[in-house]
């Protein structure tokens, strides 16, 4: 875990209860392993994590006081002391909400009923995680400066390209000139001509494909601001991001390939991004959203034409 991915994930003030579970769920990929299980300890069983002292979690999960304090700090704790007020506050919050009924995990011999209820939960865990860890500041900064943009190049391949003609589509009924780009070499290409002033976005869970990579860092060496919207904050993409956003990671099973779920995640950040655009540019964004409208409404009902 590298400097750059606390300094991403740690605010002024420790996380909220809430994004504590979420914000394991994002980083644990990238923890130790004996990191990996003090996280997966406290969330898993955050009441019981909470009656324990530093000596008590650390003899638990087999690990050290060290790695126990270490990992309250990558969590954005001050000290474990912080770490269990926080594992109290979201013992409580359990405590007082509804106990989920059913999990994600779709057997190949479940009835539709329970596979549109699983996959409805999971959706919604998804879209919570991803909120809940998503870094407002960075976001505000992408914001602006997409808002200011000359001209805004999206980089995405498979699943995630899907997610960048969603963005590029949106972006360009409010009057900004927005890009998609899914053929890598014509996204290098592109990425060429972009300076300082333009901005490039590159979409990938992974945080480690190449051919999203690659034009992103030619934008970057070319002045542009550039923004990555992963799943891994600690992947190869952010060393050309001047922004990161992270989307919750993927829980991926023999039935439901990661890129589903990645996708939801994806989709969220996009249209925060986009409302916060529109917001900033609302002046010529309403009127040009407005004409948009107005010239597809034929198309919806043809007998007005």
């Amino acid at each position: 875990m590298t400097s750059e991915v606390k300094e991403i994930f740690s605010g002024d003030s420790p996380p909220a209860p809430a994004a504590l579970a979420a914000k394991v769920r994002t980083l644990a990929p990238s923890m130790t392993r004996s990191m990996q299980r003090v996280a997966e300890a406290v969330a898993g069983d955050p009441a019981g994590c909470a009656a324990l002292t530093v000596t008590g979690l650390a003899e638990l999960t087999g690990t050290s006081e060290a790695t126990v304090v270490r990992t309250a700090r990558l969590l954005g704790y001050p000290g474990y002391r912080d770490l269990r007020l926080a594992l109290a506050g979201l013992a409580a919050h359990q405590e007082s909400g509804r106990a989920p009924s059913v999990t994600a995990d779709i057997a190949v011999d479940d009835p539709i009923s329970d596979v549109v209820a699983k996959l409805a939960y999971d959706e919604q865990q998804t879209l919570a995680d991803t909120a809940a860890g998503l870094d407002t500041v960075q976001l505000g900064a992408a914001v602006a400066a997409a808002s200011t943009a000359r001209r805004i190049d999206i980089y995405g391949v498979g699943a995630s390209s899907l997610v960048g003609q969603d963005l590029a589509q949106k972006l360009l009924r409010i009057g900004l000139i927005a890009h998609a780009h899914m053929d890598p070499h014509l996204a290098v290409t592109n990425a060429v001509q972009l300076r300082s002033g333009d901005v490039a976005i590159a979409i990938t869970h992974s945080g480690s494909t190449s051919d999203v990579i690659e034009p992103l860092r030619v934008a970057f060496d070319h002045g542009a601001t550039t923004v990555a919207i992963t799943g891994r904050p600690d992947g190869p993409v952010t060393q050309y991001a001047d922004h990161v956003l992270t989307t919750s990671t993927a829980r991926e099973s023999e039935l439901r390939p990661a890129a589903m779920s990645s996708r939801t995640s994806q989709l969220l950040v996009v249209d925060c991004l986009f409302i916060g655009v529109a917001q900033r540019t609302y002046e010529t964004a309403a009127p040009a959203l407005a004409a948009s409208y107005e010239a597809l409404a034929h198309r919806h009902n043809p007998r007005t034409r």
